[in-house]
């Protein structure tokens, strides 16, 4: 019986990984990387009205935070995209062992270990994202919600 309860455990707890694991990429591959490409494309057309309005001189210092802003948004999704592949990958082969201990230690060692790189930026590219076109409610407004 305790044998039984211990399989019913992992199960349950490699279920809510796997169910983890598949929600955090489809969040982050349908919803926010889009969202933070949006963003980024705003801040290049801003950029591109810079500099017909500007003289090359004083372009480049209008254009600096935007700049700045789309290379940082950049490095996030670039960050949060191969990371998305690479637990998919992992999830991929972890499902294809045998044993429940197998892939409950499988989801623990080898996806979960992706979910706080991918939120960590995710949480930065909510701190850039206008807050009009972000998707989610953000942690700060969460805080004072009722």
């Amino acid at each position: 019986e305790l044998k039984a309860r211990q399989e019913i455990s992992l199960e349950t707890f490699t279920k809510k990984k796997q169910i983890e694991a598949r929600v955090l990429g489809d969040l982050a591959m349908n919803h926010i990387i889009p969202t933070a490409l949006k963003y980024q494309n705003t801040l290049l057309e801003n950029i591109q009205g810079l500099k017909a309005v500007y003289p090359p001189e004083q372009f480049k210092a209008m254009a600096h935070h935007q700049l700045d802003t789309i290379e940082k948004i950049a490095r996030h999704v670039n960050t949060i995209r191969e990371n998305v592949v690479e637990m998919i990958n992992q999830r991929k082969k972890v499902n294809q062992l045998g044993s429940m201990k197998d892939m409950a230690y499988g989801y623990e060692q080898h996806v979960a270990s992706y979910f706080s790189t991918i939120r960590y930026h995710i949480d930065k590219l909510e701190m850039i994202v206008d807050d009009e076109i972000w998707p989610f409610p953000k942690y700060r407004e969460m805080l004072f919600t009722r």
